[in-house]
């Protein structure tokens, strides 16, 4: 890494937020971070940089990290298609409006309280993957609230608070590969055991899901939210006049199959068996190295440690693939599915998260570039002058909330924040934990709110509600949670200055 690069190791990581705000492209904004830096690294060489630019790409794939987790990331798009085409999911909604059915008291109020809690839940328990969660609380709850004069906006906003939070905090999921790939790329001999010790420190997704609590067992709304539950209430509309829902169906065109019997546990077993896949797989990728640093140690606490220096990324992988596999072998003995449709259903799935996969490639080539350029080392040098160490954690959260809302990715987000965040507080010994948290618990807030986010546009989606409606009201309560982990944040640093 050359020392003397200096403000030119800023520009790429600061020209893709620009260009990604201005044309909201995210992929092509990376793209063109990632060649500036290589541009840079070259000498402004245009060729040469273009040349190490194509091989940065490929190197990606060197890192077996990278490729197990870019392949978690496609093969969960045929796992969710095959849910729905076995009529898992349809059946796990047709259960659901069977225990609604017991609290149909609608002069108490109480059953909203207890649909609205059971959203929650289900979106808090599919921490699998964010896009699953956020589906599959508008695909269930959807038909329930529309009976129960509960406002579309108020669904699209629990599915989306409870969605990225639940995948960030229980990282047995492609988030938590994602992430602790990012980390041992900075260093990290025991990613897990350091996401642990990080998650924590992230206030946001737990203000996030507590406040949510809070706006369902205390009837609390506030802000545009208010007026959205009063149109309902009074007025029985659904929807603003003049909103344009976007639909669920718009999505997938992928149904239940024909003749098909919904069942729940078509849904369920799949998901359980790809949940505690995870967990054994950590243990068992980590296992070597419990033997070898702890021979005297009883088995639980082997374990333990085992999981804490496994490989995320191996977990992940044959998690989902077991979780696939599984799913096929209980299709085939129910009649539901045969072998070429499988393998069509299979293309069709990692096809549709090929969007997702390019951006995790971007996203650990700009922090490849960042590494080599020592943007962090920069960051931090200059940073010392005038900033406390104790208060790196309070600029790291507000600079990552700035990112993801303009960008609208959280894991964009985490592969520049943390190939900067992790040098900086090292160089200037601040509490890495602590700023690794502020970095991930930032992404997620700016995700969370930003109209061009993803899992915004698909809790919209899911909720069958309009995009801009979703956003104006659930607004405020993603401010008030991020205002007050700011708050923390800026407390911890006071404190500890």
């Amino acid at each position: 890494m050359d020392p003397h690069f200096g403000f030119l190791s800023l520009l790429p990581p600061l020209i893709a937020i620009i260009l990604a705000i201005r044309t909201k492209q995210v992929y092509v904004s990376l793209l063109f971070g990632i060649w500036l830096g290589w541009l840079i690294i070259d000498g402004f060489n245009p060729i040469k940089g273009s040349m190490d630019t194509i091989e940065a790409l490929v190197r990606v794939f060197e890192s077996p990290g990278n490729t197990r987790t870019i392949m978690f990331c496609a093969l969960v798009g045929a796992l969710i298609i095959f849910i729905q085409r076995s009529g898992g999911v349809e059946g796990f909604i047709i259960r659901v409006n069977r225990l609604l059915e017991r609290y149909e008291q609608k002069k108490s109020g109480s059953n909203k309280v207890v649909v609205q809690f059971l959203a929650w839940l289900t979106g808090l328990l599919i921490f699998v993957e964010s896009s699953i969660s956020v589906l599959t609380v508008g695909a269930l709850y959807r038909p329930v609230f529309d009976r129960l004069g509960i406002s579309r906006e108020k669904l699209a906003y629990l599915a989306d608070s409870s969605s990225a939070p639940s995948s960030i905090i229980i990282p047995f999921n492609g988030w938590g590969a994602f992430i602790m790939t990012l980390l041992v790329a900075e260093g990290f001999s025991d990613p897990f055991a350091t996401l642990l010790k990080a998650v924590g420190y992230n206030f946001y997704p737990f203000l996030a899901l507590i406040l949510a609590l809070i706006v369902i067992f205390f009837k609390k709304d506030f802000g545009p939210m208010v007026a959205a539950e009063r149109r309902v209430q009074e007025e029985g509309k659904l929807l603003n006049d003049g909103a344009q829902p976007m639909i669920a169906n718009e999505l997938t065109d992928v149904k239940t199959a024909e003749g098909v019997t919904p069942r729940a546990y078509n849904m369920v077993l799949p998901i359980l068996v790809m949940v505690l896949m995870m967990p054994i797989m950590l243990a068992f990728t980590g296992w070597s190295a419990a033997i070898e640093q702890m021979p005297e140690a009883t088995t639980m606490r082997r374990i333990l440690y085992a999981i804490g220096q496994g490989s995320g990324s191996t977990s992940v992988l044959v998690a989902v693939i077991v979780s696939t596999v599984f799913a096929m072998i209980l299709y085939t003995f129910q009649g539901i599915m045969k072998g070429k449709e499988m393998v069509d259903l299979t293309i069709k799935g990692i096809t549709g998260m090929m969007p997702l996969a390019l951006l995790m490639m971007f996203a650990f080539a700009i922090g490849a570039v960042c590494k080599e350029l020592g943007t962090g080392q920069y960051v931090a040098e200059v940073a010392k002058a005038w900033l406390s160490p104790s208060m790196v954690p309070f600029i790291v959260f507000l600079v990552s909330c700035f990112i993801a809302f303009s960008t609208g990715t959280s894991w964009g987000t985490f592969a520049i924040m943390i190939a900067i965040a992790v040098p900086m507080a090292r160089s200037m010994d601040a509490n890495v934990y602590l700023t690794i948290a502020a970095a991930l618990g930032g992404g997620v807030f700016g995700d969370h709110c930003s109209p061009i986010s993803d899992t915004t546009i698909l809790s919209s989606m899911a909720s069958a509600t309009d995009h801009i409606d979703h956003v104006r009201t659930q607004l405020p309560y993603a401010l008030i949670a991020g205002g007050a982990t700011a708050l923390l944040y800026l407390l911890i640093g006071v404190i500890g200055g």
